[in-house]
């Protein structure tokens, strides 16, 4: 067989990186190319398509579930592709990014799925992207034992079948890779990490008896869903492994794709595994779509929104019916909480939480559900073995009890909560903290007790944006102006700077991220995702 033609892909603008040879090779790179010369064009059109959508949300307030695929949802016939074995059992899921320590404790962790994850718990510099992808061949190959050099602390794998299974998350498809290139044009982030994965370990996942597995982040649509299948009949077929090998959940963490779940189902039956249900992205959408929808639309602090409220349920609730009417797994939301090493006081009411959300969950007829620690994992894992038993999973509940409107999904007004003084300022820490460690190249970071990602950044400055638009007034008389925003903006950034120092404060981002949260939150011109103009401002 000939050596492979040089790919037309560049990598401009990037520091050579220990190993990188290892992933960016010909082979791996003319397949990255090929699949943007083919899929980038629909990817546009798609990203063009969530615009007049959007557009068409702000004109009327409302939405429906499309008349357009009626047929599909009104056919009861189809089923998704039945779980392989690997993924069969999925009662209990971390998250993570794929940084070496983390790939090891999350294989490690006993959760029966490992979310490995390249979108909203992974700041994209091009070391977090090659060397993720790195790590994951490594962890493949059983050749990943490391040691912090920190701590002193060894950490390797455990045998093959105490290991998490692997599902991988790429990026969603609004954001660019700067650093690979097809003619002067960026390769979408998205394609570029499920190409490099897939070329690389696909067929050897085959031989571990698993699978080239994955999450589809921030879909909207049934159409975006119809382009990663055809991106996947294609894959398969060019690296020669069987179709329908590939298998993919959907997170359904817009407003839109909640319209839509069956469609969504039906378009990837043949590689489909299930639906997930996110909270944070899911409200950050609805504040997106909706935020020229008046009050009924405007939503309370975001810890007053727990998975109970109405609407909230409704969508849960759909979500679940609709996997298990069609065969595929029902997966359910996160469990944020970092136990502390010093509050024993703090972990038991957390805890507690935990337990009750999982419980509800396990009820309510989930198959499994996420959490961020692996403490985390034994509670959750108890929480559905009590209702599974030795099932694999409870996709033979219906739940046709479950009936759900067009408008319950959008009835933010069901809820009594409004939004406070304290929770403003809560949105503007945690914003705060989170983009400074984002820009430092860090995705997941510890903040108040809690594993926060860029969906906790996006639902953050949305919440403060738009009890600026809506004209809110707080339970303290103080109305959300933009004036109030920076006030506390500038009391947060004073008082990190005597939490922490100023050898360290000056050492960090912290100026930028509170440019950039105020940025964000006060432009008129609302930005589609924080990432964006963020991603300009990362080093990397």
């Amino acid at each position: 067989m000939s050596a492979p033609a040089p790919s037309p892909l560049a990598v401009v603008e990037a520091e050579p990186l220990p190993r990188q040879e290892e992933v960016l090779t010909d082979a791996a790179l003319a397949f990255v190319a090929e699949l943007h010369r083919r899929f980038t064009p629909r990817r546009d059109e798609l990203l063009a398509r969530r615009a007049e959508r959007r557009a068409e949300i702000a004109r009327t307030s409302t939405l429906d579930f499309l008349p357009e695929t009626a047929a599909v949802r009104a056919d009861d016939s189809w089923r998704v592709a039945p779980a392989p074995a690997a993924l069969n059992d999925r009662r209990v899921e971390i998250t993570g990014p794929t940084d070496r320590k983390m790939t090891i404790n999350a294989l490690n962790s006993g959760a029966r799925v490992w979310l490995a994850d390249f979108e909203d718990a992974s700041a994209p510099t091009w070391e977090n992207v090659v060397l993720g992808q790195v790590n994951l061949i490594d962890a493949y190959a059983r050749n990943i034992d490391f040691t912090d050099p920190r701590s002193g602390k060894s950490y390797a794998l455990k045998p093959a079948d105490e290991l998490a299974t692997v599902v991988m998350r790429p990026r969603g498809w609004h954001l660019e890779e700067r650093h690979l290139t097809f003619d002067g044009r960026p390769v979408p982030g998205a394609l570029v990490d499920f190409g490099l994965y897939f070329f690389h370990n696909a067929k050897r996942l085959i031989e571990l008896g698993k699978g080239p597995y994955f999450y589809l982040p921030k879909t909207e649509s049934h159409l975006e869903a119809r382009l990663w299948n055809d991106i996947f009949v294609f894959a398969q077929e060019y690296v020669g492994i069987p179709q329908g090998t590939v298998r993919a959940t959907v997170l359904i963490e817009t407003i839109t794709a909640a319209y839509e779940m069956e469609e969504i189902l039906y378009e990837l039956r043949d590689h489909a595994a299930g639906l997930n249900a996110g909270r944070w992205d899911y409200l950050f959408s609805i504040v997106k779509n909706f935020r020229d929808g008046g009050a009924k639309f405007v939503l309370p602090d975001r810890n007053a929104v727990t998975m109970t409220a109405p609407f909230m349920r409704a969508y849960t609730e759909l979500l679940v019916r609709t996997c298990h009417k069609r065969g595929a797994h029902a997966i359910g939301g996160m469990a944020a909480f970092i136990p502390s090493r010093k509050d024993a006081e703090v972990n038991k009411v957390a805890f507690e939480k935990v337990k009750a959300d999982k419980d509800r969950e396990a009820g309510d007829g989930f198959d499994g559900s996420w959490v961020a620690h692996p403490d985390l994992v034994p509670i959750a894992m108890a929480s559905f073995d009590a209702v599974l038993g030795d099932r694999p999973n409870q996709k033979d509940r219906l739940r046709e009890d479950v009936s759900v409107a067009p408008g319950d999904l959008i009835a933010i007004d069901s809820l009594d909560a409004k939004p406070t003084y304290d929770g403003l300022r809560n949105a503007v820490q945690v914003g705060t903290r989170y983009i400074e460690a984002w820009l430092r190249g860090l995705g997941a970071v510890a903040i108040f007790n809690l594993m926060e990602d860029a969906a906790t950044a996006e639902i953050s400055r949305s919440q403060i944006w738009q009890w600026i638009n809506a004209g809110v007034v707080f339970e303290n008389g103080e109305k959300a102006t933009p004036e109030l925003a920076r006030e506390v903006a500038a009391e947060e950034l004073a008082a990190i700077r005597a939490e922490i120092g100023e050898e360290a404060f000056a050492a960090g981002r912290w100026q930028q991220a509170h440019d950039l949260l105020l940025h964000v939150s006060l432009d008129a011109d609302y930005a589609d995702f924080l990432t964006l103009p963020a991603y300009d401002q990362l080093v990397g």
